[in-house]
């Protein structure tokens, strides 16, 4: 039997939660649609259940709020350039922002669900019947893993090009749930499982992003990929300095989560690079090599550190 298709769009993130909870186990939030309808046309996405939130006026705005600065999660990704503040104190998350996809699903994909993604693999994002031929893998009812052949461990790689920018500069986040509002890093809600990649509840919504004002970050940021204009990243790398001298390296698109290394501009610069390359467990699960995609997260945080000084 064919389940209904449920369409619904609600006009309060309270409201939101209240229909996730009625549907619980059939239901996916939708924001801009890049990532979720996508997954959908692949047949990785089945939910009977949408819940379109992007008519929630509460999860829009960018706000100065005592010494953060406030990112509502449905501000649209090419906009983020156009804000002052953000062109002032964060200028990389422009950057990143402005990597991410094509112009055009730049102009509907939001910031929120850039950073809550659905991680990625050559082996798992293809049409439904190429993954029947191929062996149904860990992330899609299967059990194994086709990239290493291991029965215990998804490595589905995160491929947000905004999470690295945000974590590198100490993001938070504000999530709503059923049982009220919390406020984390960034980079706790990564699980570094490849299956369920994120530690949030089902009915949780992120409804801001909030970045630290004056800590005067110097910056900088590289993401190798095939075709520049489209391409899912195969690493990402951002390194932020502040300015008392904390250093803070976050990589995407070599782990099933985020990997950070925290320093100051003191530490010996190796260390934090092999540290950097140790934390990734990449695995021939992309385009690029296992090996090639090692050595450039190298590349990439020494051409950081010389434009930075370090």
């Amino acid at each position: 039997m064919i389940a209904e298709k449920i369409y619904l769009i609600p006009t309060s993130v309270n409201e939101a939660i209240k229909m996730a909870t009625d549907n619980l186990g059939s239901f996916k939030y939708l924001a801009g649609g890049t990532d979720v309808m996508v997954n959908r046309f692949q047949g990785n996405e089945e939910s009977p259940c949408l819940i379109d939130i992007s008519k929630i006026n509460e999860l829009k705005g960018i706000t100065k709020e005592k010494d953060f600065l406030r990112i509502g999660a449905l501000e649209i990704l090419e906009e983020l350039k156009f804000n002052t503040d953000i062109k002032a104190e964060f200028p990389m998350l422009i950057e990143a922002a402005l990597t991410v996809g094509a112009p055009l699903l730049r102009k509907t994909a939001t910031i929120g669900g850039n950073v809550l993604c659905e991680n990625r693999c050559l082996f798992y994002n293809q049409s439904k019947w190429w993954r029947e031929a191929v062996g149904y893998c860990l992330k899609c009812d299967g059990d194994i893993c086709i990239a290493t052949q291991g029965k215990n461990a998804c490595f589905s790689e995160l491929v947000s090009d905004t999470a690295p920018a945000l974590i590198a500069m100490d993001a938070e986040i504000e999530i709503l749930d059923v049982d009220g509002a919390k406020r984390v890093k960034l980079e706790d809600i990564y699980t570094g499982d490849g299956v369920a990649p994120r530690n949030l509840s089902e009915t949780a919504i992120l409804t801001a992003i909030l970045l630290p004002l004056g800590r005067e970050f110097k910056t900088d940021f590289h993401k190798l990929r095939e075709r520049e204009s489209l391409e899912f990243t195969s690493l990402t790398s951002a390194v932020a300095i502040d300015k008392n001298g904390k250093l803070k390296i976050a990589l995407s698109g070599v782990d099933p989560k985020a990997v950070v290394v925290e320093g100051t501009v003191e530490d010996n610069r190796a260390a934090l690079i092999k540290k950097a390359i140790k934390g990734g467990r990449t695995v021939d699960n992309d385009m690029y090599s296992r090996k090639y995609r090692r050595e450039m997260i190298s590349v990439y945080l020494n051409r950081s550190f010389e434009k930075l000084g370090i």
